[in-house]
């Protein structure tokens, strides 16, 4: 899924098929940042093109075109009412889910589906589907989350309580699971990186945010988040909760016009159960945005760095980045995008030094 960052934001739903009469039935409360006064419903498309130099099948057809996806928003915001509900619905390849991981067991499932009850202006209380309080989000996910893999779109099944207060702001939530069902490890824009039905999944994580405007157009802030591992191996009659995971982050945004920066500095642990390997697995990593936007035009680069802290890992400290430009053509954009990776993330959380990867993408969406 293609995170917008500081823009328009919708409700996205990916459609197979016969599934989009029964996605339009349940996606009566997808959620967009303005109150409205009546209920709403938006959507969208979205399909990306793909090149990889070093895909000798690339080299002859000149790359694909796929992840062609339906995103329908529905909102419901009744102006004087302090209940509302958000929802966001993905149908189609491109919508970041799994069907043999997600509660659907097709190609389409909820990003978000939640309601919320505003206790004043500046605090609301939220329980469903929705984005556990961590740092800041990239100008855009398409290339993947890179190496902050599983930290950085994270949607769980829970309550939350946002406030305000002057420069402060702050959130805290309990998050049962990280998604429907007792199987399913489907937050979507994680990239499979909380486990498989086969392996583990979250459970039982308290979650807490809070950044502080020291500045005009800067904040800085901190995240944590700790909890539990339920083992799905199979192995056991019982899927018990056997198994523990925690993560802390300090971040940084500052806007100064048309240039905008951000950055964080995370570290993340995690015992696995004992049938998932049993292994203590730690690592450090960073993540740096420069980008500078003008009218429709909006330049960026993405950067990770991740090192392996696990007990006896010799993995050597792995580097990506991912230039970018995305131009607003009204009703949507076009992102052109260069992604080089010399590792990445596994499902269990740990750093693998691999071969260097190298992808160009261009993708389109268009929203009505």
């Amino acid at each position: 899924m293609k995170r917008r960052g500081n823009t328009m934001t919708k409700l996205n739903l990916s459609v197979p098929g016969s599934s989009l009469l029964l996605a339009i039935a349940m996606a009566g409360s997808v959620a967009t940042p303005a109150v409205l006064a009546t209920p709403s419903m938006s959507g969208g498309v979205w399909f990306n093109y793909e090149y990889e130099p070093d895909n000798k099948t690339h080299d002859d057809t000149l790359g694909s075109i796929e992840s062609e996806t339906l995103i329908l928003y529905i909102n419901d915001h009744k102006e004087g009412s302090p209940w509302s509900m958000d929802a966001e619905v993905r149908f189609g390849p491109g919508a970041f889910t799994r069907p043999a991981e997600n509660s659907t067991g097709d190609n389409f499932g909820f990003h978000q589906l939640n309601i919320s009850y505003a206790l004043s202006d500046s605090a609301s209380l939220s329980f469903g589907k929705i984005q556990l309080p961590w740092a800041w989000k990239k100008a855009n996910f398409w290339p993947g989350h890179m190496l902050m893999g599983g930290y950085g779109d994270q949607m769980d099944l829970g309550v939350r309580y946002s406030a305000s207060s002057d420069d402060l702001k702050y959130s805290v939530g309990y998050f049962h699971s990280d998604d429907w069902g007792e199987t399913s490890t489907d937050t979507m824009d994680d990239n499979g990186k909380w486990g498989s039905p086969t392996t583990y999944r979250k459970v039982h994580t308290l979650a807490a945010d809070a950044s502080l405007q020291v500045a005009e157009g800067i904040r800085v802030g901190a995240s944590v988040q700790a909890g539990q591992l339920q083992d799905l191996t199979g192995t056991e009659e019982v899927a018990e909760v056997d198994g523990s995971h925690s993560a802390g982050v300090l971040y940084y945004t500052a806007d100064f016009d048309l240039w905008k920066l951000k950055g964080q500095y995370l570290m993340t642990k995690r015992e696995l159960p004992e049938n998932a390997g049993g292994q203590d697995i730690s690592s450090k990593r960073a993540a740096l945005e420069v980008a500078w936007g003008e009218g429709p035009w909006y330049l960026y680069l993405d950067s990770n760095w991740a090192n392996s802290k696990t007990d006896g890992d010799k993995t050597k400290i792995v580097n990506t980045w991912a230039p970018g430009v995305r131009y607003n053509y009204g009703p949507g954009w076009v992102y052109v995008e260069y992604l080089s990776m010399q590792g990445y993330v596994g499902r269990d959380g740990n750093i693998v030094e691999d071969s260097d990867y190298d992808a160009m993408y261009v993708t389109v969406d268009y929203y009505f």
